[in-house]
């Protein structure tokens, strides 16, 4: 499974994504956020699903890129070269992949900002190529292992949240999903956009540079969980005990 979030705010943009890969009892680290910053052009990509379908379109789209840059002035143009790639993986590999076994699938997040883009954007392609805009109503996606992760997210962030919300809200997240979810763990990728900079920058981060920030929120939870008002539950535990009293006597 997979841990893949895009944060889109006024601000920026927020990428986090973890770099587990299972297959049986097989456990390796790979990417899976792939970055391009070249002048006037700033794109991460994150996928989740089959890594031989993603690797396959990848390898696709970079040779469209380094062919016609000049082409995809707006990010949604390379949405719809990645969902065409994504379609061509497709009609090569489906039938073979499903006689094998395998489900084809791929759903990816894509974010930044084109040269003619007005604002960053984000997007969530599925493995059938067509494509949702993340928009003010919807400030995050998820893919992959989306459960337990989201509770903190809907919580805390709206589009005025800043960058540094959203990334500490983001690792929140994952480690909420990482405790829940044997196969998704450290390390993970995030990238880091701001609003009209064209400057993305990319950061790994290991277990050891936030174990020490994950045994903070566990302590943190505890805490809060203590601190919470115990009368709302009186007139229940009132009855239970009344009960209680009743079957004794009985």
């Amino acid at each position: 499974m997979t841990y893949c979030l895009g944060i889109k705010v006024k601000q920026g943009l927020v990428a986090i994504a973890d770099t587990r890969i299972t297959s049986g009892s097989d456990v390796t680290i790979k990417k899976k956020l792939f970055v391009m910053q070249k002048e006037q052009c700033s794109m991460f990509i994150m996928t989740s699903g089959l890594r031989s379908v993603r690797d396959k379109a990848m390898v696709y789209f970079e040779e469209l890129l380094d062919s016609n840059l000049d082409n995809y002035n707006k990010l949604y143009k390379a949405v719809n070269a990645f969902g065409e790639q994504v379609k061509r993986v497709a009609e090569e590999d489906r039938e073979s992949l499903e006689k094998a076994g395998f489900k084809f699938n791929l759903n990816t997040i894509i974010g930044g900002q084109m040269k003619d883009d007005e604002e960053h954007k984000l997007f969530l392609l599925y493995p059938e190529g067509n494509w949702v805009e993340l928009g003010a109503g919807a400030p995050y996606v998820i893919i992959g292992n989306a459960a337990q992760g989201k509770a903190i997210l809907n919580r805390s962030l709206n589009t005025e949240s800043s960058l540094k919300l959203c990334l500490k809200a983001g690792f929140l997240s994952f480690d909420s999903t990482r405790i829940s979810a044997a196969d998704v763990d450290f390390p993970i990728d995030v990238a880091l956009y701001e609003n009209g900079s064209f400057n993305m920058v990319e950061h790994h981060y290991g277990q050891e540079d936030l174990g020490k920030v994950s045994a903070q929120w566990d302590l943190e939870l505890k805490k809060a969980l203590k601190n919470i008002s115990n009368q709302w539950m009186d007139a229940a535990f009132n009855k239970l005990g009344k009960s209680s009293k009743k079957r004794k006597k009985a």
